[in-house]
C-alpha cells in the first residue's frame, strides 16, 4: 500500500510493538504515515502465554507481573523514541494471539470511527523459522480486517 492509497479522513494506525528493530522499524513508519494527517497511532503490547494449562498458578502469576512490567518498559521506550515526532499515540497491553488482539484493536477503533481509516502497520522478520513456523505478519496478512502494512 502507497501513501496515495490510504483512507481519506483521520487515520489510526495500530503497531504492534514488543521492542525488537521490526516493531521498531513499523513504529517509525507509522510516524511517518500519520504526518500531516488528523489521527492518532495505538501502538499494542501484546503478552502471549502458550499452553497456559501446564502452568502453575503462582507461575502463571509470576508471568503477568513480569508482562505488565515489560509492558511498562516498552510504553516508556515508545515515549521516548515518539518524543517530539508524535504527540498523538496511546499505548496498550492486551493478552492472547498477537495477530487476534492488534486485529481486535483494528476493529474498536474502526467502529468508534466510522468514516476514518484504520490501518494495521507490522514489522517483518526475516528469521527462518518465522518463514517456517509463520508469523505475525503472515497471519494479520491473512486475517486482517483492514488494510496492513509490513514493514521489512
Amino acid at each position: 500500500m502507497s501513501t496515495t492509497e490510504l483512507p481519506a479522513g483521520a487515520l489510526y494506525l495500530v503497531v504492534g510493538y514488543d521492542g525488537s528493530d521490526p516493531a521498531r522499524r513499523a513504529l517509525d513508519a507509522a510516524v511517518g504515515l500519520l504526518h500531516g494527517r488528523a489521527g492518532r497511532i495505538e501502538v499494542v503490547f501484546v503478552s502471549h502465554v502458550p499452553n497456559v494449562g501446564i502452568v502453575s498458578a503462582a507461575a502463571l502469576a509470576e508471568i503477568e507481573v513480569t508482562f505488565d512490567e515489560v509492558g511498562q518498559e516498552l510504553r516508556t521506550e515508545v515515549g521516548e523514541r515518539l518524543r517530539g515526532l508524535e504527540r498523538r499515540w496511546g499505548f496498550e497491553h492486551r493478552q492472547g494471539v498477537i495477530a487476534d488482539q492488534l486485529i481486535a484493536v483494528a476493529k474498536d477503533i474502526r467502529d468508534a470511527h466510522a468514516g476514518d481509516g484504520v490501518v494495521i502497520v507490522a514489522g517483518s522478520s526475516s528469521h527462518a523459522r518465522h518463514r517456517v513456523v509463520g508469523s505475525v505478519a503472515v497471519s494479520l496478512a491473512r486475517h486482517s480486517p483492514v488494510p496492513l502494512v509490513i514493514v521489512p
